[in-house]
C-alpha cells in the first residue's frame, strides 16, 4: 500500500487495531515480531505492521491463510492457503478527499495533547480518549490548533468537555495517553462504487510487474474505518462492480471495524 503516513500515524493506528477485540493477537503478535526482526527502515517496519493490521479482518474470512514474505514490494504480501502461493496487493480506498487534510491536522492536535498530559502524569490520565467537537471548528489554522490543544487538555484534565470538544469519553489503555475522534461523528455517507472501479484500474496497470512466481495474486481494498477519510456508511451503487475486468485473480473490498467483506471477482 504506497502512502505516506507520519510515524504519528502509523503508532495511533497500531494502537487502535490492539484495542480492536476482534484482533487476532497470536498471528498478529508473531507477524509483528517478524517485521520487528527483518533489515527494513524502522519507518517502513511501522509501514508494514499498519498494512497488515488492516488485514486483520481478512484473516477472519480466510483462517488458513498464513503470510510467508511480510516484506515484500510487489505485491505487497505474500501467503500460502490451500497449498497455493498467493500474493497479496492491498490498497486503501479514500471516500473524502476534503477530510485528508483535517485528519492529518487533528493527528498532530492530538499528538501533542498527548505529550502535554504524559508530561505532567501519564499514570494518572493513562487512556483513550474518544473525543467529539463542536461543528465548524477550524483545524489548519496555527493559532486555532494551539486553542484546541488547550481545550482538550483541560476536558481530559476536568473529566468533562471544556470549549470546542462537545463531548468526551474514556476507554482503559495499559501504556500511555491515547486521543482520537469519536467514531461516530456524523460525517460519512455513500462510498461510491466509481471510486473503487477507479482504484482496481491503476492496479490492473501495474500487475505485470508484480512477482510472477506466485501461483495467485489477489487485489484487497480496504476501506479503513478507522479513518476519517475512509469511512462510509454504504456502497452506492454496488452492481456496478459486477462488471470489473482484471488480471487480478480474486478482488476484494474488505471494510476492517465489523470485518464485512465484498467478492468483486
Amino acid at each position: 500500500m504506497k502512502k505516506a503516513f507520519s510515524e504519528e500515524d502509523l503508532i495511533k493506528n497500531l494502537s487502535l487495531y490492539y484495542l480492536n477485540r476482534h484482533l487476532k493477537k497470536k498471528p498478529m503478535e508473531k507477524y509483528h515480531q517478524k517485521i520487528d526482526e527483518s533489515k527494513l527502515h524502522d519507518r517502513d517496519k511501522y509501514k508494514k505492521k499498519a498494512e497488515i493490521l488492516l488485514l486483520n479482518s481478512f484473516m477472519h474470512h480466510f483462517p488458513e491463510v498464513t503470510f510467508e514474505n511480510l516484506t515484500c514490494e510487489s505485491p505487497d504480501f505474500i501467503a500460502k492457503l490451500n497449498d497455493k502461493k498467493i500474493g497479496i496487493e492491498l490498497t486503501e480506498v479514500i471516500n473524502h478527499l476534503e477530510m485528508k487534510k483535517m485528519e492529518s491536522n487533528l493527528n498532530k492536535i492530538f499528538r501533542q495533547a498527548e505529550i502535554l498530559l504524559e508530561q505532567e502524569d501519564t499514570t494518572k490520565y493513562r487512556g483513550v480518549y474518544f473525543l467529539e467537537f463542536h461543528p465548524n471548528i477550524k483545524f489548519d489554522s496555527l493559532e486555532n490548533q494551539q486553542e484546541i490543544i488547550l481545550n482538550i487538555y483541560k476536558s481530559i484534565k476536568k473529566g468533562k468537555p471544556f470549549g470546542c470538544v462537545k463531548s468526551l469519553r474514556k476507554s482503559s489503555h495499559r501504556r500511555n495517553v491515547f486521543i482520537t475522534y469519536e467514531y461516530n461523528m456524523n460525517l460519512f455517507d455513500e462510498l461510491c462504487s466509481e471510486k473503487i472501479l477507479e482504484l482496481i484500474e491503476k492496479k490492473n496497470e501495474k500487475f505485470p510487474y508484480y512477482d510472477t512466481s506466485v501461483d495467485e495474486c489477489w487485489l484487497v481494498i480496504v476501506s479503513d474505518m478507522n479513518s476519517l477519510a475512509s469511512r462510509y456508511t454504504f456502497i452506492q451503487n454496488r452492481e456496478h462492480l459486477s462488471e470489473v475486468k482484471s488480471p487480478f485473480h480474486k478482488i476484494f473490498h474488505l471494510e476492517n471495524l465489523c470485518g464485512n467483506m465484498t467478492s468483486i471477482k
